[in-house]
């Protein structure tokens, strides 16, 4: 897949491969934990936070930051953590 876009008036294009794609789907959905990525691909959170910064736009990449930073979701400990309270 390429990914095409603009940055100082030039255009760049970056080869992402089928793995990223992958991950970055499941990143990007809500259901899908951290754990989750994990579990099915072998990588850490760390890892997933650097595919994402590597692959996506600045400000689509601060969305999605913001968006995962805490969330219950994507964070197992936090969904049991707040299951017994």
């Amino acid at each position: 897949m390429l990914c095409l876009g603009w940055k100082g008036g030039t255009i760049l294009i970056r080869e992402i491969s089928d793995i990223n794609n992958k991950i970055i789907d499941m990143a990007w959905c809500d259901k899908t934990s951290f754990d989750d990525i994990q579990n099915m691909v072998g990588i850490s959170e760390s890892q997933v936070i650097s595919i994402m910064r590597k692959n996506l736009k600045p400000s689509s990449f601060r969305v999605w930051r913001k968006r995962v930073t805490g969330r219950i979701a994507k964070h197992k400990k936090l969904k049991a953590q707040s299951q017994h309270k």
